[in-house]
């Protein structure tokens, strides 16, 4: 009997020990169980465009139609924190998820009141309301109060706080703090002072019924009641809530940043994937920008109906400013497309590269004279914008005056082949059709071109021949490629090196602070239609497009009458910077002696002669040949001057298997550059006249005479070229000389050798 009685009492010992711990069990393995915290910690951010420094540029409605914008906790203003931590949860950085202090305080306060006054909801709490199903119920209440510690388990208090001030409603359709701050106060939620930030705090509570814009009354006594808070929790001293207090309530309508809309919709599929996309535009800039081309339009009053721009940082070749049109909104001027990837005629502005390439290539020498006249091509007349001549002009003049005659003549030159194949390389992929298809009007722009495009060829030139993609999203920068020599494109800074309109060099001189030397070209279509302009040194490179959506021409579409200004206007508000602003040409030029009147290196009958400046990869293959010698019978003139009939082959004299201009060995013919060795004469050596008829010469060989045709210079000069089947022979005079040979590829070798009079015989007396 008494057995059966202990075992009783063991068993009910045993089931009231597993009736305490069964539901503690339960209790451990709901707050274990596993959760997914995104559903409470992630919100349904708005897409933003974003700028270089993570400024917001440009944003899109969210899947709910709301504006929301997540930020990480250190982008919150610390009082707007401080303010909803003391309104909402003063024990928030305490508890576990439940306060149960509040829940203490609730009930008194409700059963005191026979009503719901005041609830115990933690901020841990309203995130998990918010990631769950809407609830009034004691259960659900239940639920929640679970959940938030649950979360706690997995999450860190500023992580939670972070979803609360993203999440929270904020009135009209504003989610989180961030967008609520933009829109009632027109800045971040980072800038925020501690009225604005009291306000913002006070809101979730009621956003309906506090909503600052409808209830304003209703708004200040909440934002006030919010700073009371705040100063009985010690979060604020008394004069800073005096002062807080006393300010107006500031709150009005602000329009969300809608800077650079065209280059958003072209990135809105990335930006809805990815979320935040971020860009190199500098807000700033893009905002100065999109001001100007607009003032610059309204200016036109009805003649010019749209204008692009693009602005790019000439060392890194990043996109600071982007602005597809001058009135996104603007149905009437097709304020919506895109002109700065819109396909349009670029004028004169290819000029430049026409004039580039043939410097590479040895066609061209930037101070050699030009005849600007009557030019016919049978079906192809070409003439200048203004339809007349200026006769004998230099190359750099020419390009400086944008005459047609003497680009389409140089065009020639080189070969619109040529120059076809270097503008696609550089970018240019709207010229997709043969060369043939635009012959020697390439050069005068009878093709299409983006604006972005050119102005990316134009920042090739900046960057002195190096060539690369522009970029407008934040990513590592991409390998350049050099297109062209350093030399050429420093000639090029010298050619179109100009004041911009309104600066003249003498006012520059006296300025305090002088303005940056910049370079620029213009361009304008047949018919007016397009204007253009591009401006740049070693800092930025500006690109400009003014015209009509349809085409529609205008006298007021001249490149340097409109677009002009508003390039200069642009590229003169950018940012300054430390480093020069022109590039060094140190050891890229030498010097030498050129006609005075052709600008071609000096033959030994011209006149006249001055010092030219040549790039040092350029070899001086040309000759002049307008003077020669005069007939012995003429005692009055010393020399002959024979002038071209045309324009067409002006100054091709003694241009002989013009070659370009080394660029150094690829790998493919390294071999063949440590193959290629001067013979003879060898270096450093000596020779001595003999005075002999036809005694004075020395053959001049080199390694590869039998496999090729050798390219021969003396002191830069071009002395003509050996065959295999045919050598070459130098006439020595005294001096020191440098001998180079040349390959058509391109590989060159150099030697020294000094060549001294006889000595004088020795005289003795009878």
């Amino acid at each position: 009997m008494r057995h059966w009685l202990f075992m009783g009492l063991h068993d009910r010992r045993r089931r009231r020990r597993a009736a305490v711990l069964a539901p503690a069990l339960a209790a451990v393995a709901v707050l274990l169980w596993p959760m997914d915290t995104e559903r409470y910690l992630g919100v349904r951010a708005s897409g933003e465009m974003q700028d270089r420094t993570g400024r917001l540029l440009y944003a899109f409605l969210n899947a709910d139609a709301q504006w929301c914008f997540a930020r990480d906790l250190g982008e919150i203003s610390p009082r707007l924190i401080a303010a909803t931590i003391a309104v909402e949860d003063q024990r928030f950085r305490r508890h576990w998820g439940v306060d149960p202090l509040a829940l203490v305080r609730a009930a008194w306060q409700n059963l005191r009141h026979r009503r719901i006054v005041s609830g115990a909801s933690t901020l841990t709490m309203q995130v998990v309301k918010r990631g769950g199903k809407p609830t009034r119920s004691l259960a659900g209440k239940v639920w929640q109060a679970v959940e938030a510690v649950r979360l706690e388990l997995r999450a860190n208090k500023d992580a939670i706080l972070a979803a609360y001030l993203n999440g929270a409603p904020y009135g009209l359709n504003l989610v989180g703090c961030e967008a609520a701050a933009r829109r009632y106060f027109g800045k971040p939620a980072s800038e925020l002072t501690l009225a604005e930030a009291a306000l913002l705090a006070g809101l979730p509570k009621s956003p309906a019924g506090y909503a600052p814009l409808q209830h304003p009354e209703r708004a200040l006594r909440r934002r006030n009641y919010v700073l009371r808070r705040m100063r009985d929790e010690r979060m604020i001293s008394q004069a800073e809530y005096a002062r807080a207090v006393s300010e107006p309530l500031g709150v009005r309508w602000h329009g969300l940043p809608a800077l650079a809309p065209h280059l958003a919709m072209q990135l809105r599929p990335e930006i809805s994937a990815q979320g935040k996309v971020r860009t190199t535009l500098a807000a700033d800039v893009q905002r100065a920008a999109e001001r100007m081309v607009a003032e610059s339009v309204a200016a036109a009053r009805g003649e010019i109906g749209n204008a692009a721009a693009v602005v790019v940082d000439a060392e890194s070749a990043e996109v600071i400013a982007r602005v597809g049109a001058a009135d996104f909104a603007d149905t009437s001027q097709c304020g919506q497309m895109d002109f700065c990837r819109a396909r349009r005629s670029p004028g004169s502005a290819l000029k430049p590269f026409t004039y580039a390439l043939a410097i590479e290539r040895g066609y061209l020498y930037a101070g050699e004279t030009l005849l600007d006249s009557a030019l016919d091509y049978g079906l192809y007349d070409p003439e200048n914008f203004d339809r007349r001549y200026r006769g004998l002009v230099s190359a750099s003049e020419a390009l400086r005056q944008s005459l047609n005659i003497p680009a389409v003549t140089i065009l020639e030159r080189v070969g619109y082949g040529e120059v076809h194949g270097m503008l696609r390389g550089i970018g240019l992929t709207t010229l997709g059709q043969p060369p043939e298809r635009y012959g020697l009007g390439l050069t005068l722009g009878n093709c299409e071109v983006r604006l972005e495009e050119l102005t990316g060829a134009y920042c090739m030139l900046a960057a002195l021949g190096e060539w690369r993609p522009l970029r407008i999203r934040q990513a590592q920068p991409i390998a350049g490629r050099q297109v062209l020599s350093r030399g050429t494109c420093l000639k090029l800074y010298e050619m179109l090196a100009q004041p911009l309109p309104g600066e003249t060099h003498g006012q520059e001189a006296v300025s305090l602070r002088p303005a940056p030397p910049v370079c620029w070209k213009t361009g304008t279509s047949t018919g007016r239609r397009d204007a253009w302009a591009f401006v740049f040194n070693r800092h930025y490179v500006v690109g400009v497009w003014m015209g009509n959506a349809g085409g529609r021409p205008s006298e007021k579409l001249v490149g340097a009458d409109s677009a002009l200004p508003l390039a200069a206007r642009l590229f003169r508000a950018l940012p300054p910077k430390t480093s020069p602003a022109w590039p060094d040409s140190c050891g890229e030029f030498y010097m030498a002696r050129v006609c005075a009147l052709s600008g071609l290196p000096a033959s030994p009958f011209c006149p006249n002669t001055r010092s030219e400046t040549f790039p040092r990869n350029q070899y001086l293959n040309r000759r002049c040949d307008m003077h020669h010698p005069a007939p012995k019978q003429d005692t009055a003139a010393r020399y002959l001057e024979r002038w071209p009939a045309s324009a067409r082959g002006w100054n091709l004299a003694r241009i002989q298997n013009a070659v370009a201009p080394p660029n150094g060995p690829t790998r493919a013919s390294a071999a063949a550059a440590r193959a290629l060795r001067i013979l003879s004469p060898p270096e450093k050596a000596e020779f001595v006249l003999t005075g002999e008829p036809d005694g004075d010469r020395i053959r001049l060989r080199a390694s590869l005479d039998d496999q090729m045709p050798l390219h021969w210079y003396a002191d830069g000069m071009f002395l003509g070229t050996s065959t295999p089947e045919q050598p070459l022979l130098f006439p020595l005079s005294p001096g020191q000389h440098t001998i180079a040979c040349m390959t058509p590829d391109g590989l060159t070798d150099r030697v020294v050798c000094n060549v001294a009079e006889p000595s004088p015989s020795p005289r003795y007396k009878e």
